[in-house]
Protein backbone atom coordinates (compact mmCIF):
# COMPACT_ATOMS: atom_id res chain seq x y z
CA UNK A 1 0.00 0.00 0.00
CA UNK A 2 1.49 3.07 -1.27
CA UNK A 3 0.48 6.41 -0.02
CA UNK A 4 1.81 10.20 -0.62
CA UNK A 5 0.84 12.46 2.22
CA UNK A 6 1.17 9.81 5.12
CA UNK A 7 3.49 6.76 6.76
CA UNK A 8 1.72 3.19 7.67
CA UNK A 9 3.69 1.00 9.11
CA UNK A 10 1.65 -2.09 11.13
CA UNK A 11 4.83 -3.69 13.93
CA UNK A 12 3.66 -5.93 16.88
CA UNK A 13 0.14 -5.35 16.42
CA UNK A 14 0.03 -1.67 16.40
CA UNK A 15 -1.18 0.62 13.37
CA UNK A 16 0.62 3.57 12.97
CA UNK A 17 -0.57 6.27 11.03
CA UNK A 18 1.73 9.09 10.63
CA UNK A 19 0.33 12.25 8.57
CA UNK A 20 3.78 13.05 6.34
CA UNK A 21 3.21 16.86 5.51
CA UNK A 22 5.41 18.05 7.73
CA UNK A 23 6.65 21.63 5.62
CA UNK A 24 2.51 22.55 5.67
CA UNK A 25 2.46 21.30 9.43
CA UNK A 26 0.21 18.14 8.49
CA UNK A 27 -2.39 20.27 7.09
CA UNK A 28 -5.29 18.20 5.67
CA UNK A 29 -6.45 18.04 1.90
CA UNK A 30 -8.58 15.93 0.21
CA UNK A 31 -5.41 13.18 -0.37
CA UNK A 32 -4.26 12.83 3.36
CA UNK A 33 -8.11 12.63 4.59
CA UNK A 34 -8.51 9.86 2.26
CA UNK A 35 -5.40 7.93 2.83
CA UNK A 36 -6.23 8.04 6.39
CA UNK A 37 -9.49 6.66 5.67
CA UNK A 38 -7.50 3.74 3.87
CA UNK A 39 -4.92 3.26 6.11
CA UNK A 40 -7.77 2.88 8.97
CA UNK A 41 -10.10 0.66 6.63
CA UNK A 42 -6.66 -1.64 6.61
CA UNK A 43 -5.99 -1.65 10.49
CA UNK A 44 -9.69 -1.98 11.05
CA UNK A 45 -10.12 -4.98 9.04
CA UNK A 46 -6.97 -6.57 10.02
CA UNK A 47 -6.93 -9.20 12.70
CA UNK A 48 -3.36 -8.57 13.83
CA UNK A 49 -3.58 -5.40 14.54
CA UNK A 50 -4.92 -4.96 18.35
CA UNK A 51 -4.25 -1.22 18.52
CA UNK A 52 -4.03 1.84 16.32
CA UNK A 53 -2.02 4.81 16.72
CA UNK A 54 -2.32 8.58 15.27
CA UNK A 55 0.84 10.91 14.97
CA UNK A 56 2.37 13.59 12.61
CA UNK A 57 5.59 13.95 11.48
CA UNK A 58 8.07 15.87 13.03
CA UNK A 59 7.83 17.89 16.43
CA UNK A 60 6.20 21.18 15.35
CA UNK A 61 2.55 19.91 14.60
CA UNK A 62 0.10 16.64 14.70
CA UNK A 63 -1.91 18.48 12.18
CA UNK A 64 -2.66 21.90 12.04
CA UNK A 65 -6.11 21.49 10.31
CA UNK A 66 -7.44 21.79 7.01
CA UNK A 67 -4.81 23.16 4.31
CA UNK A 68 -6.78 26.60 3.80
CA UNK A 69 -5.41 27.23 0.33
CA UNK A 70 -7.92 25.04 -0.71
CA UNK A 71 -10.89 26.95 0.91
CA UNK A 72 -10.49 30.01 -1.90
CA UNK A 73 -11.79 27.70 -5.01
CA UNK A 74 -14.59 26.05 -2.42
CA UNK A 75 -18.27 26.23 -3.11
CA UNK A 76 -21.22 25.51 -0.88
CA UNK A 77 -21.96 22.90 -3.59
CA UNK A 78 -19.01 21.21 -3.72
CA UNK A 79 -18.51 21.01 -0.04
CA UNK A 80 -21.56 19.35 0.18
CA UNK A 81 -21.01 16.96 -2.80
CA UNK A 82 -17.85 16.12 -1.13
CA UNK A 83 -18.56 15.41 2.32
CA UNK A 84 -22.45 14.30 1.55
CA UNK A 85 -22.22 10.51 2.43
CA UNK A 86 -18.05 10.28 2.45
CA UNK A 87 -16.63 8.25 4.71
CA UNK A 88 -14.44 10.93 6.76
CA UNK A 89 -11.59 9.68 9.52
CA UNK A 90 -13.61 11.80 12.12
CA UNK A 91 -16.19 10.02 12.26
CA UNK A 92 -14.71 6.73 11.26
CA UNK A 93 -12.16 6.63 14.43
CA UNK A 94 -15.37 6.35 16.59
CA UNK A 95 -16.79 3.16 14.66
CA UNK A 96 -13.54 1.37 14.83
CA UNK A 97 -14.19 -1.86 17.47
CA UNK A 98 -9.99 -1.07 18.55
CA UNK A 99 -8.79 1.48 20.47
CA UNK A 100 -7.10 4.23 18.74
CA UNK A 101 -4.92 6.65 20.24
CA UNK A 102 -3.81 10.01 19.08
CA UNK A 103 0.31 10.67 19.92
CA UNK A 104 0.15 14.61 19.81
CA UNK A 105 3.06 16.40 19.12
CA UNK A 106 2.57 20.26 18.70
CA UNK A 107 -0.23 21.97 17.03
CA UNK A 108 -3.46 20.21 16.66
CA UNK A 109 -5.94 22.64 15.34
CA UNK A 110 -8.90 23.12 13.42
CA UNK A 111 -9.57 19.39 11.60
CA UNK A 112 -6.34 18.62 13.92
CA UNK A 113 -7.72 18.78 16.89
CA UNK A 114 -10.93 17.04 15.68
CA UNK A 115 -8.78 14.05 14.33
CA UNK A 116 -7.70 13.83 17.63
CA UNK A 117 -10.51 14.27 19.62
CA UNK A 118 -12.48 11.43 17.70
CA UNK A 119 -9.22 9.34 19.00
CA UNK A 120 -9.99 6.61 22.37
CA UNK A 121 -7.28 8.28 23.98
CA UNK A 122 -4.82 11.37 23.55
CA UNK A 123 -1.39 11.63 24.85
CA UNK A 124 0.13 15.23 24.38
CA UNK A 125 3.79 16.38 25.07
CA UNK A 126 4.12 19.68 26.87
CA UNK A 127 4.63 21.48 23.79
CA UNK A 128 1.14 20.51 22.35
CA UNK A 129 -1.81 23.21 22.00
CA UNK A 130 -5.05 22.53 20.78
CA UNK A 131 -7.74 24.52 19.27
CA UNK A 132 -10.97 25.35 16.60
CA UNK A 133 -9.86 28.41 14.72
CA UNK A 134 -12.18 27.73 11.99
CA UNK A 135 -13.60 31.60 12.89
CA UNK A 136 -10.53 33.40 12.43
CA UNK A 137 -10.90 32.15 8.28
CA UNK A 138 -14.71 33.11 7.95
CA UNK A 139 -15.92 29.23 8.61
CA UNK A 140 -17.05 26.98 11.29
CA UNK A 141 -15.43 23.65 12.73
CA UNK A 142 -16.84 21.03 9.77
CA UNK A 143 -15.15 17.59 11.08
CA UNK A 144 -17.25 17.27 14.22
CA UNK A 145 -15.86 19.98 16.14
CA UNK A 146 -18.99 21.58 17.37
CA UNK A 147 -20.77 18.42 18.68
CA UNK A 148 -17.44 16.37 19.99
CA UNK A 149 -15.60 19.59 21.76
CA UNK A 150 -18.36 20.44 24.16
CA UNK A 151 -19.21 16.65 24.73
CA UNK A 152 -15.66 16.69 26.40
CA UNK A 153 -15.14 20.18 27.92
CA UNK A 154 -18.34 21.21 28.29
CA UNK A 155 -20.87 24.00 26.60
CA UNK A 156 -18.72 27.31 28.05
CA UNK A 157 -15.06 26.05 27.52
CA UNK A 158 -16.28 24.92 23.83
CA UNK A 159 -17.92 27.99 22.96
CA UNK A 160 -15.26 29.80 24.20
CA UNK A 161 -12.54 27.97 22.28
CA UNK A 162 -15.24 27.90 18.87
CA UNK A 163 -16.03 31.78 19.40
CA UNK A 164 -12.70 33.49 20.00
CA UNK A 165 -10.52 30.70 18.03
CA UNK A 166 -7.97 31.00 20.58
CA UNK A 167 -5.65 28.13 21.13
CA UNK A 168 -5.35 26.81 24.78
CA UNK A 169 -1.58 24.74 26.18
CA UNK A 170 -1.34 20.95 26.26
CA UNK A 171 -1.73 21.87 30.01
CA UNK A 172 -4.75 23.53 29.63
CA UNK A 173 -6.28 20.78 28.08
CA UNK A 174 -5.25 18.39 30.38
CA UNK A 175 -7.18 20.39 33.31
CA UNK A 176 -10.36 20.41 31.17
CA UNK A 177 -10.19 16.88 29.75
CA UNK A 178 -9.44 17.05 26.78
CA UNK A 179 -6.59 15.23 27.09
CA UNK A 180 -5.60 11.97 28.94
CA UNK A 181 -2.02 12.93 29.69
CA UNK A 182 0.68 15.50 28.83
CA UNK A 183 4.35 14.36 29.23
CA UNK A 184 8.00 16.09 27.89
CA UNK A 185 8.08 15.51 24.12
CA UNK A 186 11.50 13.20 24.97
CA UNK A 187 9.24 10.95 26.71
CA UNK A 188 6.21 11.31 24.26
CA UNK A 189 6.80 7.91 22.49
CA UNK A 190 8.02 5.82 25.67
CA UNK A 191 4.55 6.64 27.83
CA UNK A 192 2.35 5.90 24.32
CA UNK A 193 4.53 2.49 24.25
CA UNK A 194 3.75 1.67 27.98
CA UNK A 195 -0.09 2.70 27.23
CA UNK A 196 0.03 0.72 23.75
CA UNK A 197 1.38 -2.91 26.25
CA UNK A 198 -1.47 -1.94 28.57
CA UNK A 199 -4.31 -2.37 25.61
CA UNK A 200 -2.25 -5.28 24.10
CA UNK A 201 -2.30 -6.79 27.37
CA UNK A 202 -6.19 -6.60 27.72
CA UNK A 203 -9.24 -8.91 25.33
CA UNK A 204 -9.54 -7.30 21.63
CA UNK A 205 -12.97 -8.75 22.29
CA UNK A 206 -14.11 -6.88 25.25
CA UNK A 207 -12.46 -3.93 24.31
CA UNK A 208 -14.67 -3.99 21.53
CA UNK A 209 -17.90 -4.03 23.63
CA UNK A 210 -16.42 -1.69 25.85
CA UNK A 211 -15.67 1.37 23.09
CA UNK A 212 -19.31 0.36 21.62
CA UNK A 213 -20.82 1.27 25.11
CA UNK A 214 -18.78 4.51 25.43
CA UNK A 215 -19.77 5.43 22.40
CA UNK A 216 -23.75 4.79 22.43
CA UNK A 217 -23.67 6.72 25.57
CA UNK A 218 -22.43 9.94 24.10
CA UNK A 219 -24.97 9.07 20.88
CA UNK A 220 -28.79 8.19 22.76
CA UNK A 221 -30.26 9.18 26.35
CA UNK A 222 -29.22 7.67 30.01
CA UNK A 223 -32.26 4.89 29.96
CA UNK A 224 -31.05 3.78 26.42
CA UNK A 225 -27.61 3.32 26.84
CA UNK A 226 -28.08 1.39 30.10
CA UNK A 227 -29.99 -0.85 28.41
CA UNK A 228 -27.77 -0.98 25.82
CA UNK A 229 -24.89 -1.00 28.32
CA UNK A 230 -26.90 -4.23 29.75
CA UNK A 231 -26.59 -6.05 26.30
CA UNK A 232 -23.22 -5.78 25.87
CA UNK A 233 -22.66 -6.70 29.39
CA UNK A 234 -24.16 -10.26 29.16
CA UNK A 235 -22.58 -10.39 25.14
CA UNK A 236 -19.38 -10.41 27.19
CA UNK A 237 -20.02 -13.92 28.47
CA UNK A 238 -20.13 -15.48 24.93
CA UNK A 239 -16.73 -14.91 24.39
CA UNK A 240 -13.70 -17.25 25.06
CA UNK A 241 -11.91 -14.25 26.30
CA UNK A 242 -14.08 -13.40 29.60
CA UNK A 243 -13.94 -17.16 30.47
CA UNK A 244 -10.29 -17.08 29.97
CA UNK A 245 -10.09 -13.62 31.78
CA UNK A 246 -12.01 -15.36 34.80
CA UNK A 247 -10.35 -18.35 35.40
CA UNK A 248 -6.99 -16.63 34.91
CA UNK A 249 -7.61 -14.12 37.76
CA UNK A 250 -8.63 -17.16 39.67
CA UNK A 251 -5.45 -18.91 38.48
CA UNK A 252 -3.42 -15.75 39.75
CA UNK A 253 -1.80 -15.82 36.42
CA UNK A 254 -1.63 -13.54 33.09
CA UNK A 255 -4.52 -14.59 31.22
CA UNK A 256 -3.83 -15.70 27.11
CA UNK A 257 -6.62 -13.68 25.46
CA UNK A 258 -7.36 -14.77 21.61
CA UNK A 259 -9.84 -12.10 20.95
CA UNK A 260 -12.87 -14.53 20.60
Amino acid sequence: MKFETILYEKKDNVAWITLNRPEKYNAQNQTLRGEVVAALEDAKDDDGVQVIVLTGAGDKAFSAGADISNFVDWTTIGVITTNKGAKRPYNFIREIPKPVIAMVNGLALGGGCELAMSCDMIIASENARFGQPEISVGVIPGGTGTQILPRLVGEKKAREMIFTGDPISAEEALRIGLVNKVVPLDKLRDTVDELIKKLKSKSPAILKFAKLAVNKSLETPLSVGIECEGDLFAMCFGTQDQKEGAKAFLEKRPPNYTGK
